[in-house]
């Protein structure tokens, strides 16, 4: 499985994505609900578009895209996933999954988290930033595939 909130979905994502579907039968991706993160798209938006853009890889491998808003491990056991995929960028989000791996082994040590490092030309992308980038009328073609910049452009326009 891997989680996450993909509001939106950037070309970072889809590097764990494309090398996730290399290690796994079936790759579930559950798009957080996470409310406190303010989301630009909804949550209908933000499903609709992880299954656009998995379309180039649903002949490799089985892909399920499914929204989640319960505890991670509580989804992880819903989806019977053996294994959680995590991107990592830098060493702050290191940080931070290592706390999370601790807890989450406490819930349940069954469930294996595994990291996937981010391609370096990706590392410094992250949603938040792509969106605040949008915002300010900048040009996010190098963050988001071409579909999801018109879906900035079209959510943003005024």
């Amino acid at each position: 499985m891997y989680p996450g909130t993909f509001d939106p979905l950037t070309n970072g994502h889809r590097d764990i994505i494309r090398r996730a579907v290399k290690l796994v039968d079936k790759l579930v991706i559950g798009v957080a609900i996470n409310q406190a993160k303010g989301p630009l798209f909804s949550l209908d938006e933000r499903v609709e578009m992880v299954w656009q853009e998995v379309e180039p890889y649903k002949g490799q491998v089985e892909i399920d895209v499914r929204p989640f808003d319960n505890l991670l491990m509580h989804f992880a056991e819903e989806c019977n996933a053996n294994v959680i995929i995590r991107g990592l960028r830098a060493v702050s989000d290191f940080e931070y999954e290592f706390q999370m791996v601790a807890m989450n082994q406490k819930l349940n040590p069954a469930i294996e988290t595994v990291f996937l490092m981010a391609d370096p030309q990706h590392q410094a992308v992250a949603s938040r930033l792509v969106k605040e980038i949008a915002k300010l009328d900048g040009e996010v073609g190098h963050f988001v595939s071409p579909a999801i910049a018109e879906r900035l452009k079209e959510k943003l326009r005024p």
